[in-house]
Protein backbone atom coordinates (compact mmCIF):
# COMPACT_ATOMS: atom_id res chain seq x y z
CA UNK A 1 0.00 0.00 0.00
CA UNK A 2 1.46 3.72 -1.30
CA UNK A 3 0.96 6.30 1.12
CA UNK A 4 -0.62 9.91 -0.36
CA UNK A 5 2.36 11.83 -1.13
CA UNK A 6 2.18 16.12 0.94
CA UNK A 7 2.46 18.19 -2.13
CA UNK A 8 5.34 20.86 -2.18
CA UNK A 9 3.09 23.94 -0.17
CA UNK A 10 2.38 20.81 2.25
CA UNK A 11 6.15 19.30 2.85
CA UNK A 12 7.37 22.66 2.68
CA UNK A 13 4.53 23.97 5.57
CA UNK A 14 5.31 20.56 7.55
CA UNK A 15 9.29 20.99 7.14
CA UNK A 16 8.86 24.85 8.51
CA UNK A 17 7.14 23.68 11.57
CA UNK A 18 9.23 21.41 12.14
CA UNK A 19 11.90 23.34 12.04
CA UNK A 20 10.63 25.81 13.95
CA UNK A 21 10.68 23.05 17.13
CA UNK A 22 14.25 22.48 16.74
CA UNK A 23 16.20 24.72 18.97
CA UNK A 24 19.17 26.76 18.03
CA UNK A 25 22.10 27.95 18.90
CA UNK A 26 21.86 31.51 17.45
CA UNK A 27 25.28 32.89 15.80
CA UNK A 28 26.51 35.83 14.31
CA UNK A 29 28.14 35.68 11.40
CA UNK A 30 30.51 38.32 10.54
CA UNK A 31 33.09 39.70 7.92
CA UNK A 32 34.84 42.73 6.42
CA UNK A 33 34.70 43.55 2.73
CA UNK A 34 35.70 46.91 0.49
CA UNK A 35 36.30 48.67 3.83
CA UNK A 36 32.68 47.57 5.16
CA UNK A 37 31.48 45.34 7.89
CA UNK A 38 28.74 42.78 7.53
CA UNK A 39 26.92 40.12 9.59
CA UNK A 40 24.06 38.25 9.89
CA UNK A 41 22.20 35.78 12.10
CA UNK A 42 22.56 32.25 11.42
CA UNK A 43 21.23 28.83 13.03
CA UNK A 44 22.79 26.98 10.18
CA UNK A 45 26.48 26.51 11.43
CA UNK A 46 27.89 23.28 12.68
CA UNK A 47 31.33 22.00 13.50
CA UNK A 48 32.96 19.96 10.04
CA UNK A 49 35.95 18.74 10.98
CA UNK A 50 38.41 18.53 13.86
CA UNK A 51 41.47 17.83 11.61
CA UNK A 52 41.25 20.19 10.35
CA UNK A 53 39.22 22.12 12.81
CA UNK A 54 36.48 23.70 10.74
CA UNK A 55 33.19 24.98 10.55
CA UNK A 56 30.26 24.80 7.82
CA UNK A 57 28.22 27.93 7.82
CA UNK A 58 24.59 27.81 5.72
CA UNK A 59 23.96 31.58 4.26
CA UNK A 60 20.63 32.35 1.92
CA UNK A 61 22.10 33.81 -1.51
CA UNK A 62 19.85 36.69 -0.96
CA UNK A 63 21.07 37.36 2.01
CA UNK A 64 23.61 41.01 2.47
CA UNK A 65 26.16 38.75 4.18
CA UNK A 66 26.11 36.57 1.22
CA UNK A 67 28.70 38.34 -1.67
CA UNK A 68 31.07 40.22 0.94
CA UNK A 69 31.33 36.76 2.62
CA UNK A 70 31.63 34.54 -0.73
CA UNK A 71 34.77 37.47 -1.43
CA UNK A 72 36.18 37.58 1.89
CA UNK A 73 39.20 35.47 2.62
CA UNK A 74 38.93 35.31 6.57
CA UNK A 75 35.09 35.74 8.49
CA UNK A 76 33.79 35.25 12.24
CA UNK A 77 31.38 32.63 13.87
CA UNK A 78 30.36 34.56 16.89
CA UNK A 79 28.15 32.27 19.39
CA UNK A 80 25.99 33.73 21.13
CA UNK A 81 25.27 34.10 25.13
CA UNK A 82 22.28 35.56 26.89
CA UNK A 83 23.49 38.41 27.49
CA UNK A 84 23.95 38.87 23.62
CA UNK A 85 20.29 39.39 22.79
CA UNK A 86 20.44 42.44 22.40
CA UNK A 87 23.09 42.51 19.53
CA UNK A 88 20.56 39.42 18.49
CA UNK A 89 17.66 42.12 17.79
CA UNK A 90 19.69 44.23 16.45
CA UNK A 91 20.91 42.09 14.11
CA UNK A 92 17.31 41.55 12.65
CA UNK A 93 16.85 44.96 12.47
CA UNK A 94 17.13 45.66 8.37
CA UNK A 95 19.04 48.75 7.19
CA UNK A 96 20.07 49.38 11.00
CA UNK A 97 23.91 49.41 11.79
CA UNK A 98 24.39 45.93 13.11
CA UNK A 99 27.51 47.48 14.66
CA UNK A 100 26.45 49.76 16.52
CA UNK A 101 25.11 47.50 19.59
CA UNK A 102 28.04 45.30 21.23
CA UNK A 103 31.06 45.45 21.77
CA UNK A 104 33.06 44.39 18.65
CA UNK A 105 36.72 44.10 18.17
CA UNK A 106 38.82 43.41 15.12
CA UNK A 107 40.78 40.05 15.25
CA UNK A 108 42.10 38.77 11.84
CA UNK A 109 40.62 42.05 10.02
CA UNK A 110 37.08 40.90 10.95
CA UNK A 111 34.72 42.14 13.74
CA UNK A 112 34.28 40.03 16.68
CA UNK A 113 31.95 40.31 19.57
CA UNK A 114 34.49 40.28 22.65
CA UNK A 115 31.16 39.20 24.88
CA UNK A 116 30.21 36.42 22.61
CA UNK A 117 30.19 32.77 24.28
CA UNK A 118 32.71 31.78 21.58
CA UNK A 119 34.34 33.08 18.59
CA UNK A 120 35.81 30.96 15.94
CA UNK A 121 37.59 33.36 13.01
CA UNK A 122 38.26 31.15 9.92
CA UNK A 123 39.73 31.29 6.76
CA UNK A 124 36.93 30.90 3.93
CA UNK A 125 38.33 27.08 2.49
CA UNK A 126 35.59 26.28 0.22
CA UNK A 127 31.63 27.54 -1.34
CA UNK A 128 29.46 25.39 -2.41
CA UNK A 129 25.66 26.47 -3.81
CA UNK A 130 22.54 24.37 -2.74
CA UNK A 131 18.89 25.46 -3.08
CA UNK A 132 18.54 29.04 -2.27
CA UNK A 133 21.53 28.76 0.05
CA UNK A 134 25.64 28.69 0.04
CA UNK A 135 27.22 26.53 2.18
CA UNK A 136 30.80 28.17 3.14
CA UNK A 137 33.26 26.07 4.75
CA UNK A 138 35.70 27.75 6.72
CA UNK A 139 39.21 26.33 7.89
CA UNK A 140 39.65 27.58 11.76
CA UNK A 141 42.65 30.19 12.40
CA UNK A 142 41.41 31.33 15.78
CA UNK A 143 39.06 30.46 18.87
CA UNK A 144 37.95 32.21 21.82
CA UNK A 145 35.53 30.69 24.67
CA UNK A 146 33.68 31.99 27.95
CA UNK A 147 32.58 29.19 29.90
CA UNK A 148 30.44 31.49 32.27
CA UNK A 149 28.14 32.31 29.28
CA UNK A 150 25.09 30.45 29.02
CA UNK A 151 23.90 30.30 25.20
CA UNK A 152 21.11 32.05 23.59
CA UNK A 153 18.82 29.84 22.04
CA UNK A 154 15.92 29.80 19.46
CA UNK A 155 12.97 27.78 19.57
CA UNK A 156 9.32 28.30 18.06
CA UNK A 157 10.47 32.03 17.05
CA UNK A 158 11.44 33.44 20.18
CA UNK A 159 14.63 33.66 22.39
CA UNK A 160 14.80 30.82 25.20
CA UNK A 161 16.73 30.26 28.59
CA UNK A 162 17.75 26.76 28.54
CA UNK A 163 20.49 26.92 30.99
CA UNK A 164 17.80 26.71 33.69
CA UNK A 165 16.00 23.82 32.08
CA UNK A 166 15.83 21.27 34.80
CA UNK A 167 17.75 18.11 34.57
CA UNK A 168 16.14 14.40 33.93
CA UNK A 169 17.33 11.34 35.49
CA UNK A 170 18.35 8.77 33.34
CA UNK A 171 15.55 6.65 33.78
Amino acid sequence: MTEPRQTREELLDSFRMAMRHVAATVYAVTTRHDGGRYGILATAVSSLSFDPPSLLVCVNRQASLHAPLANAEVFCVNVLGLSNRDVAERFMVGGADRFDVGEWVERHGVPVLATAQSSFICRLAHAHEFGTHSIFIGELIDAHHRADAPPLTYYDRRYIDISEAPERSAD
